[in-house]
């Protein structure tokens, strides 16, 4: 069998880290971004009418090293979609993606997120829409289908109808969602994986530019996934055990392995920009606890930022400090 044509995604890594609501905000991606400085990243996902309606400032503000960066919108009318495409690329997104996966019950109260799988022609209306406001690309994250959709044709139907307005990238979450009786932590944990489906589509469709996620761990996983698409993208062991990306970085974009420490003081100058513009330094830390995660002083570490990080006048001594124990941690010797 021939290999698929394999296309990299914007920016030119095949990493991608997933979109996570109350986690990537904008002090985690400059985190990341230190982490693997050519992978895309993702806002939380921000409601179309929440764009255009709300602070501007706080919804979509970011820092220019954040770069390449794309903003995830919820939402399915195709004209709030395309005023808020239209904003989001003002402010300088690199590419402007729809959430058609999130199965909570607010975002299906409100007809957007993995509901939209049943709703393929409303999509590619959204999508349509979307791309005529805009001159950056306009993509797409989507689950395999919903409920009692099991079958590998209308997922492939879902696509195509979409990919008919020109949408070329599509980054596909290889579980179904279930909408009733299932929580959104479940619905990433209980329905199967199904790469297969995934694969077959960039098999069927090779002009399409398809990235993978769901489960997604192991670097020899990730590499396995990157012979049969053409990107990973990264959601939970990015941010729970932040050195994993650091790792994946090292393997597919050639970038330098760092040690931690490293790693955290070149976070710093942001750290010190955010602190002096009055951001607190819990709402920082709480994106590096994981850095240390299983390794020794790694307990230690968490324990000073948590205990730390809420108390007045908190700053760049307190990262020192809980880098310090790492090192004097006795398995460090």
């Amino acid at each position: 069998m021939a290999p698929p044509d394999l296309h990299p995604p914007l920016g030119g890594s095949r990493l991608s880290v997933a979109p996570m609501m109350d986690w990537t905000d904008r002090h985690c991606r400059a985190f990341h971004r230190v982490l693997a400085p050519k992978a895309l990243l993702y806002t939380e996902m921000v409601h179309a009418q929440a764009v255009i309606h709300g602070d501007r400032e706080r919804l979509l503000g970011f820092d220019p090293v954040e770069h390449p960066l794309a903003l995830q919108l919820g939402g399915s009318d195709p004209g709030l979609l395309a005023e808020a495409s239209r904003i989001g690329a003002g402010w300088g997104y690199d590419e402007i993606n729809l959430n058609v996966g999130c199965p909570s019950d607010r975002v299906q109260a409100g007809r957007f997120g993995a509901c939209l799988m049943r709703e393929p022609a409303l999509v590619a209306e959204c999508i349509a829409a979307m791309q005529a406001a805009v001159s950056v690309p306009v993509t797409v994250k989507c689950r395999l289908g919903v409920d009692e959709q099991e079958d590998y044709e209308v997922f492939l139907a879902f696509v195509d109808t979409v990919a008919a307005t020109g949408c070329r990238r599509f980054i596909v979450h290889a579980r179904k969602a279930w909408l009733q009786g299932l929580s959104p932590k479940e619905n990433r944990e209980i329905p199967p994986l199904r790469y297969e489906w995934v694969h077959r589509l960039k098999r069927e469709r090779p002009d399409l530019v398809v990235s993978l996620n769901g489960g997604l761990r192991e670097t020899d996983e990730l590499r396995a996934q990157l012979a049969r698409v053409d990107g990973v993208m990264i959601g939970r062991a990015a941010y729970h055990e932040p050195y994993r990306l650091h790792e994946y970085a090292v393997a597919f974009d050639g970038e330098p392995r760092r040690p931690r420490a490293a790693l955290l003081r070149a976070w710093f100058p942001y750290v010190e920009r955010q602190l002096a513009a009055g951001v607190a330094m819990k709402h920082l830390s709480r994106h590096v606890l994981g850095l240390f995660h299983a390794r020794p002083g790694g307990r230690a570490f968490r324990q000073i930022l948590s205990e730390g990080a809420a108390k007045p006048g908190a700053g760049i001594a307190l990262l020192e400090r809980a880098l310090a124990a790492t090192e004097a941690s006795p398995e460090a010797a």
